[in-house]
């Protein structure tokens, strides 16, 4: 099959984790023989699309006619990103970039990922045209124009008022319903259904597939404080000054090594200098996080928002990691309470504190179960999500 990817980013350009799950699938699908390109957008450039890379996959961008772009919204103040938000949902540039493409490659199905900074009338270009349409979900971002909901906010007039109303409805109209839908987490399907998302839709619950990596075994831990490990975006919603405040009224001695990068990354590096406990990597590459992973005892992740099916999770349970998780989303789906990590209510420092216990007196005896812990994510393999991908494509 000829099959387009289509998604805000892709990399090098990144931001999170969706964009390289659709890197990854790319790839796979090439390497099972079917012929594969990419639409995304750049920061600069031509309005009109070009192909910019062509190694395994060809790889299309194009620059939005829009204020800015998607990755410079943190630069903008609340009027200028609403206006943003409105340009980006009814603008009809993308349905025209989008559409030359398609009308010069000429797929037999396409897959997007997430739509919002390419445009969101770029599905009307693949629905004119009668192409099998697959969405994968990632977060929120169709009924909530951040993309975020808060835990305790949920009825806050970002998430839950006449304007917010008002956006989601135009969302359902234009995204309308492609022909399969792809959740990672029966959270978020639920979420979307419920709120009328997708009436004609096939709608498939499929995990994320791990990365593929393959850490060696762990060795004997070594003594010293709890090794903690947070690996993510340096953002409020992702809960890193949460932890940093329960952590340090913790009766434990810790560790903690923070990776990543955001706007939070002088209030990070400026922590870490004050406190010796706290040790700041900045951006840490896959393989040097397997390098922080190997040594942790958990990985914590405080998230403040509604998550999907965060990458961290199963990067974690790959090496043999525990998590220690905020119960909120679709992390309750990965993370099973004393099996492979400890749960504890979002925002709760109380409830993260004594999970934190529990992992010191080695109540779950995380570090001799690794092997059981990897076993977690043993079905979520590339091949098979690809396998399982190619089945809903064909039906």
């Amino acid at each position: 099959m000829k099959i387009g990817i289509v998604s805000n980013l892709y990399p090098p350009v990144v931001r999170g984790g969706a964009e390289q799950i659709a890197k990854r699938i790319a790839l796979e699908l090439h390497a099972k023989g079917h012929d594969v390109f990419v639409v995304s957008t750049q920061r600069d450039g031509s309005f009109a699309p070009r192909m910019t890379e062509s190694n395994i996959e060809r790889v299309y961008r194009f620059r939005p006619m829009n204020l800015y772009h998607s990755l410079d919204d943190h630069r903008h103040a609340f009027p200028v990103r609403l206006a943003w938000h409105l340009v980006d949902l009814f603008a009809t540039h993308p349905m025209r970039a989008l559409g030359a493409v398609l009308d010069k490659e000429k797929p037999d199905v396409v897959l997007t990922h997430n739509l919002k900074g390419f445009g969101m009338r770029g599905v009307e270009a693949i629905r004119s045209r009668g192409i099998r349409h697959v969405h994968t979900l990632h977060d929120v971002q169709l009924a909530i124009p951040s993309g975020l909901m808060i835990y305790g906010q949920e009825k806050s007039w970002m998430n839950d008022s006449p304007p917010q109303r008002w956006y989601a409805r135009q969302m359902q109209r234009v995204v309308g319903s492609p022909t399969v839908v792809v959740s990672p987490s029966k959270f978020l399907a639920d979420f979307y259904t419920s709120r009328g998302f997708f009436p004609d839709s096939r709608v498939e619950i499929l995990p994320n597939p791990a990365p593929a990596i393959q850490p060696p075994p762990r060795t004997e831990r070594k003594p010293g404080s709890l090794r903690l490990l947070f690996a993510g975006q340096l953002e409020t919603h992702k809960g890193i000054q949460f932890l940093l405040r329960a952590l340090n009224n913790l009766d434990v001695p810790f560790e903690l090594h923070v990776a990543g990068e955001g706007t939070l990354t002088s209030f990070v590096n400026g922590w870490a200098n004050r406190d010796s406990r706290v040790v700041y990597h900045g951006f840490c590459s896959l393989d040097n996080l397997v390098k922080l992973f190997l040594i942790s005892d958990a990985v914590v992740v405080p998230s403040l928002c509604y998550e999907n099916s965060p990458t961290v999770i199963y990067e974690a349970f790959k090496t043999g990691v525990p998590v220690i998780a905020a119960n909120i989303g679709g992390v309750g789906e990965l993370v099973h309470d004393g099996e492979n990590g400890y749960l504890f209510r979002p925002g709760d420092a109380d409830g993260l504190r004594e999970a934190l216990r529990k992992l010191a007196t080695g109540e779950g005896k995380f570090w001799e179960r690794q092997e059981e812990i990897r076993k977690t994510v043993d079905g979520f393999s590339l091949p098979g999500y690809v396998a399982r991908l190619e089945g809903l494509m064909r039906e």
